[in-house]
């Protein structure tokens, strides 16, 4: 069972968060990120998510391995779609189990902003006047030819 993913596939979100079922997690934290319809003033049609996989998921894995080393007793799985999404599909979903609620609250908020500061995945969105290569997940940096240059670390 791969608990750190990308996928082109739908995700079923019951198959992540049976993942990290087991007999002491008394709380299961599911956090889904799911495509808007409204990105400030802009209709956004579809979003289209690339990434670079093979070091995604080592990445995934690694932001796993944080959540291990600041709750011992978490268990995380992260999956990523990649591809052509459109309004309320989703994007990534995140379960995380431990023995008590605030942990796996504070476990999936740690992953998740994790996946936006060092996960190689981008996003062009595809809005009703135009398109846009958002580029990292973060939004702070710009890629106008989609991917950056060269892979960042």
């Amino acid at each position: 069972m791969k608990l750190f993913n990308i996928t082109k596939e739908p995700i079923n979100n019951q198959e992540v968060i049976d993942k990290v079922i087991h007999h002491n997690a008394g709380a299961v934290s599911v956090f889904i990120g799911t495509v808007r319809e409204m990105t400030g003033e802009k209709q956004t049609r579809y979003l289209e998510y690339e990434a670079y996989v093979p070091m995604a998921e080592k990445q995934l894995e690694k932001i796993g391995d944080e959540i291990q080393e600041k709750w011992p007793s978490a268990k995380t799985a992260i999956t990523h779609r990649i591809g052509t999404l459109q309004i309320s599909d989703v994007a990534v979903a995140i379960a995380v189990s431990t023995p008590h609620r605030q942990d796996a609250f504070e476990a999936s908020r740690h992953a998740i902003e994790r996946i936006k500061e060092i996960v190689p995945i981008w996003k062009k969105e595809h809005y009703t006047d135009g398109e846009e290569w958002v580029g990292n997940q973060k939004g702070t940096k710009k890629y106008p030819e989609g991917r950056p240059e060269r892979i960042e670390k």
